[in-house]
């Protein structure tokens, strides 16, 4: 009676095995075939081969190190820029008969510090670029994209707030001229963000991502540099922070309908290929503009005294050190209906959060 059962089970375990083994083979044939091509070689052929081999593994286990050991670093980066460790707002003179450096523009320079000199740059790692086997992209893997995400979640900042420096808050209004430095550190900025040195189209070799941001950095300083010396414009107008922070709410109304189009593929299990790097980008992004939103209060102190924001900007303060505090060691999308997690859902309502306490202070602003 219970012949024709096992027999079932029996049949479809030999075929299950017969296709684990004929899908072995499959991935081990390039393999064998090489051993088989190589076998019959001298050992100028060898050589090469073993040395291209070797160079191949040790540039693995460097991607494999730069893109699994790594931190978000100080969590409590943002208070280096608060009005209690800086005298003045921006531009203001001092009593040393200098004036006051930019807060917002540091933080810039430092986050591209963070970037690329306290760390390698993953988004132009060849091997990263490569993807997995060659064909598919690491962001379509549950591996290897965490840090490039937060990484390119910091960059976005960047490239956001310096477009803000140099049409208006680098100018006395729409009459001066730009300053060039700071257009010169918004070019940068704005330079691809997985270049690597060597490239397929002529002529063959370019700068890299890397190279470009280090190159904004340094602009950056050098405009505080010139503010520092009384000798270029910061102008910090109410009308100048309204629209900051116009942008920043666009940009981060922009993260949120990109993570609500993801938890849509939502699942009971949680788990989603695309989740983690969809988390750290808006996680970058948050950590980038707590320093961001830090130094504005810094250098828009008038502004924030003269319409008393002071409980509006703590509330947000609150809000982004709680996103900070925020760091799974696996990102999962669970349904609505599932005992998962969504960690999506939850760095979506902080962005919320975020945004709508914005809002209200650029309500403030514009009565």
């Amino acid at each position: 009676m219970l012949d024709p059962v096992i027999e079932f089970f029996s049949r479809t375990f030999s075929l299950l095995g017969r296709g684990i083994g004929m899908l072995v083979a499959w991935l081990l044939w390039p393999f064998l075939a090489f051993r088989t091509w190589l076998r019959g070689k001298g050992w100028f052929i060898k050589i090469p081969v073993f040395i291209i081999l070797v160079l191949i593994v040790l540039s693995y286990g460097y991607l494999l190190f730069i893109t699994q050991i790594w931190n978000i670093g100080d969590e409590n980066y943002a208070s280096k820029y608060s009005v209690e460790t800086l005298e003045r707002g921006a531009g203001e003179k001092l009593d040393s008969g200098q004036c006051q450096p930019s807060a917002m523009v540091q933080v810039a320079a430092d986050l591209l510090n963070s970037n690329v000199n306290e760390g390698p740059w993953v988004p132009s790692n060849p091997l990263y670029k490569a993807g997995f086997l060659f064909a598919i992209d690491w962001r379509e893997t549950p591996f290897f994209d965490n840090r490039a995400a937060f990484q390119l979640g910091k960059n976005q900042v960047v490239r956001r707030s310096a477009v803000e420096f140099v049409d208006r808050l680098g100018r006395v209004r729409g009459t001066s001229s730009v300053n060039r430095n700071l257009q010169e550190a918004r070019e940068a900025a704005n330079y691809r963000e997985d270049a690597w040195v060597f490239t397929f189209s002529p002529p063959f070799l370019q700068p890299s991502t890397q190279a470009r941001l280090r190159d904004s950095r340094e602009k950056f300083l050098d405009f505080n540099k010139e503010l520092a010396a009384c000798s270029a414009d910061f102008d910090t107008r109410a009308d100048n922070l309204l629209q900051f922070l116009d942008r920043v709410t666009a940009d981060i109304g922009s993260t949120s309908d990109i993570l609500q189009k993801r938890m849509k593929e939502a699942n009971a299990f949680g788990f989603d290929r695309r989740a983690d790097d969809r988390f750290w980008f808006a996680y970058g992004q948050l950590y980038a503009y707590h320093g961001m939103l830090t130094a504005m209060r810094s250098d828009f102190r008038n502004v924030f005294e003269q319409r008393n924001l002071r409980n509006l900007w703590e509330r947000v303060d609150e809000q982004l050190k709680d996103v900070i505090r925020t760091q799974p060691f696996v990102v999962a999308n669970g349904s609505a209906s599932s005992l998962i997690k969504s960690h999506l859902e939850s760095i979506g309502f902080d962005l919320l959060r975020v945004r709508s306490n914005l809002v209200e202070i650029r309500d403030v602003l514009d009565r």
